[in-house]
């Protein structure tokens, strides 16, 4: 019988071999076809242990049943549910509507699968070995799931519109040759991609993504040390989190769910660069435990991130930078030990409006965060926390890092003006201290107080004077402007000039330091 003759009618083609005759029985009752020995080891799609054609049927066949096959027997819904098969030949549905639902578990591909603008339904290949999955426009009405997959060749979904979720938990991807482990620039996800537990050996690129609910990465391990971005994902929107976090092994459970007690955890690991660049998060990007291992040339890059939250929670990058420029997130969730070191934090435009610190994050240690993230001087950090503090209520907190961020500038300035700094530091901390000068001022005036009890003080004019008095005179020195009707009526001679010279001059540099600070504080109100 030529191929299509009798299909309408349901008769088997001549030329199918035992093993596809039964998958086309199986097809039209729409049952599981499961040609598995029950021998883990030979029944290991991944392992070297040979197939026979009685395991085998051609990809031809398979794409004959999906595209334009027989119909269901009475009763049943037609469908292809593959156990333990092996497909030879290239399995081509490119540009093709797939109707009936499809299901591959186990099964072994000898060559490419190839869907570039395929309809399907739902489709689900699991736990298979593929040599390369070629689906850039890939359209589907429900889910696919590749979970626990071998791709050897990278998988393509550029373009792809998944209608509910697409699943790579446990999946295994090696790079094709443009390096790329996943390529996936604008693909559409209705609700969940989760590649928990994922290996990825290349780039894995997510371009223009959109999530229609949640990404997970708990538990995947990216690793490309063949170009610089292991994660390449710039202008990604998901809808609520992405998941950098640990996930369960070896546990069945739900997505997310809290990890039964002895169950073993395996965190979310990156050896290469990451690029979040201009993503849009609707709930958090999430870094609990995270783990990167960066050359010195690689990055964590969250330039012009928003998100409501980010929970930057994970291990210290040993080298590599972290680069939050131009970010924004309503909390910042962080612990003292997840920041890099000096040169290595990038935070110019960083914009955060709660801190949440998780354990100990004294303001010590807070302000060395800032200095870690300015190799130069910038007042932009400073003005952030000090903002985000006095909000919170911290006023003194808010006043000591601004304090930080004088103390800093000095350090940029000529000797001249650092050495004025200097003074101001010492003397009211450049206004941020007011109550220094009312000591000071104390201090030198009882001081002068004493000195000039002991003054030799004839009067300048022989008619009326008043009656000598050192303290007033001795403050008339100090407050400029003030006039208290000491100084202008005795004469001093000696070191007494001198000094009377040196309090005026303290006293214009208290009421100078004085008015800064209070010029400061206004403009801060």
């Amino acid at each position: 019988m030529t191929e299509g003759a009798g299909i309408r009618d349901g008769e088997l083609p001549d030329d199918l071999t035992a093993a596809e005759a039964g998958m086309w029985q199986a097809f039209r009752n729409g049952t599981v076809y499961d040609l598995s020995s029950g021998d883990t080891v030979v029944d290991d799609p991944h392992g070297r242990h040979p197939w026979g054609p009685e395991r085998t049927v051609r990809a031809r066949i398979v794409c004959w049943l999906l595209l334009d096959g027989p119909p269901a027997l009475a009763g049943r819904v037609s469908s292809l549910k593959l156990t333990g098969v092996q497909i030879s030949g290239t399995l081509d549905l490119a540009g093709g509507t797939v109707v009936p639902y499809l299901e591959m578990k186990g099964c072994r591909f000898e060559r490419e699968i190839l869907l570039p603008e395929a309809r399907f339904t739902t489709a689900r290949f699991v736990d298979c070995s593929v040599p390369r999955l070629e689906a850039a426009r890939v359209h589907t009405e429900g889910d696919l799931h590749l979970p626990r997959c071998r791709f050897h060749n990278g998988v393509r979904l550029t373009d792809a519109h998944i209608g509910t979720d697409l699943l790579m938990n446990q999946a295994i991807v090696y790079r094709d040759r443009s390096g790329r482990s996943l390529a996936a620039d604008g693909m559409t996800v209705g609700q969940d991609l989760q590649a928990e537990l994922l290996e990825s050996h290349g780039e894995l690129s997510l371009r223009s993504a959109t999530i229609g609910v949640s990404l997970s990465l708990r538990g995947a391990r990216l690793t490309n040390p063949y170009t610089r971005l292991a994660l390449n994902a710039p202008q990604l929107t998901v809808e609520r989190t992405l998941y950098l976090t640990p996930a369960g092994v070896g546990a069945s459970m739900l997505s997310g769910a809290t990890p039964a007690r002895g169950t073993r955890i395996q965190r979310f690991e990156c050896q290469g660069g990451v690029r979040l660049d201009d993503g849009r998060f609707g709930d958090a990007v999430d870094l609990e435990r995270a783990r990167f291992i960066f050359t010195e040339e690689q990055e964590l890059s969250l330039r012009r991130v928003q998100a409501p939250e980010l929970r930057f929670l994970g291990e210290k990058p040993q080298r590599g930078k972290v680069v939050l420029s131009g970010a924004r997130v309503g909390n910042l969730v962080d612990r003292a030990s997840a920041w890099p070191g000096p040169g290595n934090l990038h935070m110019g435009g960083f914009v955060y409006e709660n801190l949440v610190p998780h354990g100990p994050f004294p303001l010590a240690e807070r302000l060395e965060w800032v200095a870690a993230a300015t190799a130069e001087y910038n007042p932009e950090p400073y003005e952030r926390l000090a903002s985000v503090l006095r909000a919170g209520g911290e006023d003194e907190d808010a006043r000591e890092v601004l304090l930080a961020k004088q103390r800093r500038r000095r350090e940029s300035l000529p000797l001249a003006a650092k050495l004025w700094g200097y003074v101001q530091d010492w003397t009211v901390a450049y206004g941020y201290r007011p109550g220094r000068a009312a000591v000071w001022m104390a201090v030198l005036w009882a001081a002068g107080s004493v000195a000039f009890a002991h003054a030799s003080h004839p009067p300048l004019k022989g008619g009326d004077h008043p009656v000598w008095n050192p303290a007033l005179f001795a403050l008339d020195l100090l407050l400029p402007v003030i006039d208290l009707g000491q100084v202008g009526f005795w004469q001093l001679r000696g070191g007494w000039q001198w000094l009377a010279a040196a309090m005026v001059l303290l006293g214009w540099i208290l009421a100078t330091t004085v008015a800064a600070g209070a010029t400061r504080l206004l403009r801060r109100n």
